[in-house]
């Protein structure tokens, strides 16, 4: 069984981060039309599933490398602004984040410290400001 399995997927393309988004996205789709009973998004998430399924087994794995390195380039962005806002309200209770009036880069200063001096790292300036 494996081996007939290894065979049927070599020089495919097989899952990577797009196909895997893609399957994520069907899942959901077909789940919102089973609450909500709108048939569109079943047909919707059932063609995202079967393109998605296309990409697996395709031969052509430099053209299904170049769509997701155009996935990634667009999804990255969204990931780490998600990441960062996830992590700054994790953290919101021990420190407070200040923009320098300068550059604009965020700077993360402990809580509970009353007026401080704050220093930007990237271009020298400080500024003061109450925690």
């Amino acid at each position: 069984m494996k081996n007939w399995l290894q065979k049927l997927m070599s020089g495919r393309n097989g899952m990577d981060q797009l196909s895997n988004f893609m399957v994520i996205t069907s899942v959901i789709l077909i789940l919102a039309s089973i609450l909500t009973s709108y048939t569109i998004l079943n047909t919707a998430g059932l063609v995202v599933l079967g393109l998605s399924y296309f990409r697996m087994f395709s031969r052509d794995i430099n053209k299904r490398y170049m769509e997701n390195q155009k996935f990634l380039k667009s999804y990255q962005p969204i990931k780490n602004k998600v990441f960062r806002l996830k992590n700054k309200a994790k953290n919101s209770k021990d420190f407070k984040y200040f923009k320098c009036p300068n550059c604009e880069q965020e700077l993360r200063v402990p809580r509970k410290k009353g007026r401080v001096n704050i220093k930007c790292p990237k271009c020298k300036t400080s500024f003061v400001r109450r925690t």
